[in-house]
C-alpha cells in the first residue's frame, strides 16, 4: 500500500504522512529501550511511508533525539522532523521543570539541531506551557527560529484554547500535539473547535492509550517492571481501573474481529476518522508493530461502525485520569 499524507494548518501548512511514528519509547518509559531496533523501525516506518517523526529533547533525556539522528542520517528529505522543547531535564534524568523562556528556547533548539544531525526542524513543539513566562514571549523566541531558517513551522503540546489563541496570533501555528483516542476525547469539547477555527492541525499522542487499546496488555503483568504505566503517574493501567478499561478494549476487539482488523488498526481507523486535518503518530519501537499500525489506513469506518465504536467506549466510560498529576497540563 501506499500511505498518504494529510496537511496541517492552513496559515504555515505542513505536508506530513497520514500516520506518524513516535519514538518515544525507544529511548525510556516504556520498558528496556534498543538503540538498534529503534534505527531499523525507523528506517523501515520510511520504506512505508511513515516520514512524519516524533521526538523530544527530554526523551533519555536527549538520546532519542541522537537516535533518530543516526537513522535518518542520508535520509533527511524523506523526512517531516518533529521535535520538542520546554521539558527540561538534567542528563542524570532528573526533572527541572517547564521552562519557556525565550533564552532556553534558543539554547533547547540549537542543542536539538546538534544531537539530530540536522540543519532545521519541520515542527518545532512547546512540550508543555511555562506559566510563568506569557506564551506570547514564547513563541515570539520560537518566531526568530523560523525567520534564522533552524525552524519551518510551530507547534504547541497540551496548550489551553485561550493559550492557542494567544501564540497564533503571534506567530501562525501549525498544529497542536494533544493526547486525543478513544479512551481520551475531552478535546473534543473546546480545543478542537478552536483548532478548526484557527486552521491548525491536530497531531495526536497516544491514540492507542499507550498501548492498552492494542488488546496486548491484558493485566498488569503484560508490562515490564521498569514500565512507567506500572506507575502511579498512569492510574488507568493499576488496580479497577485497569479491570474497568480492558471491558472497553473486549469490546473493541468484538468490533473489530467483524471488521477483520486489529483492535489497534480499529482504534487508530477511528483517530484518522475524525479529519483530514488529523495526523496521529502512535509509538512503536518494534517494525512488527509499525506494520500493524500502518495496516490501519486501510481501515474504512463506515457511520454504523463510528456508532457501534461510540456505544462501545462512551464518552466518560474510562477509568481513571491520562495522568495520575495533571498540574502541568494547560487548562
Amino acid at each position: 500500500m501506499t500511505l498518504q499524507q494529510r496537511t496541517l494548518g492552513t496559515t504555515s501548512p505542513l505536508t506530513v504522512s497520514t500516520l506518524g511514528l513516535g519514538c518515544m519509547g525507544m529511548s525510556e518509559f516504556y520498558g528496556t529501550g534498543d538503540e538498534q531496533q529503534g534505527i531499523e523501525t525507523i528506517n523501515r516506518a520510511l520504506d512505508l511511508g511513515v516520514t512524519f517523526l516524533d521526538t523530544a529533547d527530554m526523551y533519555g533525556p536527549f538520546t532519542n533525539e541522537q537516535l533518530v539522528g543516526k537513522a535518518i542520517a542520508g535520509r533527511r528529505d524523506e523526512v517531516q522532523l518533529a521535535t520538542k522543547f520546554g521539558n527540561e531535564r538534567r542528563p542524570d534524568g532528573s526533572r527541572v521543570g517547564i521552562n519557556g523562556r525565550p533564552e532556553y528556547v534558543r539554547s533547547a533548539c540549537d542543542a536539538s539541531l546538534q544531537r539530530l544531525g540536522v540543519d532545521h526542524i519541520d515542527l518545532y513543539y512547546q512540550h508543555r506551557v511555562d506559566r510563568s513566562v506569557p506564551i506570547e514571549e514564547t513563541v515570539g523566541a520560537m518566531a526568530e527560529l523560523v525567520e534564522a531558517g533552524k525552524v519551518r513551522h510551530l507547534g504547541l503540546s497540551e496548550a489551553s484554547a485561550a493559550n492557542i489563541r494567544k501564540a497564533h496570533a503571534t506567530h501562525p501555528i501549525t498544529a497542536l500535539q494533544t493526547e486525543y483516542s478513544l479512551f481520551t476525547r475531552d478535546l473534543e469539547d473546546e480545543i478542537l473547535p478552536v483548532l478548526r477555527e484557527l486552521g491548525i492541525g491536530l497531531v495526536p499522542y497516544s491514540p492507542l492509550g499507550r498501548g492498552i487499546l492494542t488488546g496486548a496488555i491484558t493485566d498488569a503483568g503484560t508490562l515490564e517492571d521498569n514500565d512507567s504505566r506500572r506507575s502511579p503517574y498512569f492510574p488507568r493501567f493499576s488496580g479497577d481501573n485497569l479491570d474497568a478499561n480492558l471491558a472497553l478494549v473486549a469490546e473493541i476487539r468484538g468490533i473489530a474481529e467483524q471488521k477483520g482488523c486489529t483492535p489497534g488498526q480499529l482504534a487508530l481507523a477511528w483517530v484518522l476518522a475524525q479529519g483530514d486535518d488529523v495526523a496521529p503518530f502512535p509509538g512503536t519501537k518494534r517494525v512488527k508493530y509499525l506494520e500493524e499500525n500502518v495496516g490501519a489506513a486501510s481501515v474504512d469506518l463506515d457511520e454504523d461502525d463510528l456508532v457501534a465504536l461510540e456505544k462501545a467506549v462512551p464518552r466518560g466510560a474510562v477509568a481513571g485520569d491520562r495522568y495520575g498529576d495533571m498540574s502541568s497540563i494547560d487548562a
